[in-house]
């Protein structure tokens, strides 16, 4: 072997020897990022803001109220046509087309759903004479925006009145609160009246048969009140407000007091 190649073998060796230690001195490659993991669903909801999540529930409430009204809503023509015993939860689902177990919950029995449905027309009446009587004025205005506005909530309640009145004695646990709100009427009826009396605007003799005698009256017209016949149901309403005046001999208001206010429905 000559010195060159001895010299050339030499340098072959030295650079092999030396190729690992450069190999580990390049940098590794970095790995990339691990892909963050999915938020769960119910940490979604809960990251909601507060306004998203209220719009959620009103539409979800609004949606509950309305499949409620509706129940109601079918309840009442069947009641009112076929009567409460001859009328099964069954039937009331299949002309909604759903089942009884949807009917049931929202209602717990169809003696709660009649309860409901006898409570309605009360609830109007009295709802009618809190407002008015909130709003204060003289006797006189409260008393004829009373009248307007009692007999308009009947007349809206007309088939609910009517239900009332015929299956009151299939009511049950419910059937002391719904007659608390027919006395509760009452007796803030007589308490105007008897108001009016104490500022010389009535003339009333007995202003408990006097209330008694205008809810009779109002109460009855679920009998006679036809949607098509001569009179619409503002001018039921109006009419009942003059036959009231004149059952109280009222006289017209001090001028200058403040008056009560009618809804205006009918």
């Amino acid at each position: 072997m000559t010195k060159t190649s001895a010299r050339g073998t030499a340098a072959t060796a030295a650079d092999a020897a030396s190729a690992p230690a450069v190999a580990r001195s390049r940098p590794r490659p970095t790995a990339a990022p691990a892909a963050p993991a999915p938020t769960p669903v119910k940490a979604r909801r809960s990251a909601r803001a507060p306004g998203d999540a209220a719009k959620v529930d009103d539409i979800r409430d609004a949606v509950t109220r309305l499949k409620r009204e509706r129940i109601i809503e079918v309840a009442v023509e069947l009641f009112y046509s076929n009567g409460f015993s001859n009328t099964t939860l069954e039937a009331v689902g299949e002309r909604m087309n759903v089942t009884k177990p949807f009917i049931y919950s929202y209602f717990r029995s169809k003696s709660e759903l009649l309860a409901e449905i006898c409570a309605r027309g009360i609830r109007a009446s009295l709802d009618a004479i809190n407002r008015i009587v909130s709003q204060g004025g003289p006797p006189t205005d409260q008393a004829r925006a009373l009248a307007h506005d009692f007999m308009a909530a009947v007349l809206e309640n007309q088939k609910h009145i009517a239900i009332y009145s015929r299956e009151e004695k299939n009511l049950q646990q419910d059937a002391e609160a719904i007659a608390g709100m027919r006395r509760e009427f009452d007796h803030k009826l007589t308490a105007l009246i008897e108001q009016g009396n104490r500022t010389g605007e009535f003339a009333v003799a007995d202003p408990k048969m006097a209330s008694l005698a205008i809810g009779g009256i109002a109460s009855w017209s679920y009998v006679w009140f036809r949607a098509n016949g001569r009179l619409s149901r503002d001018e039921v309403a109006d009419h009942m407000a003059q036959l009231v005046m004149d059952m109280i001999q009222a006289k017209p208001a001090a001028p200058g007091r403040k008056t009560a206010k009618s809804s205006g429905k009918a």
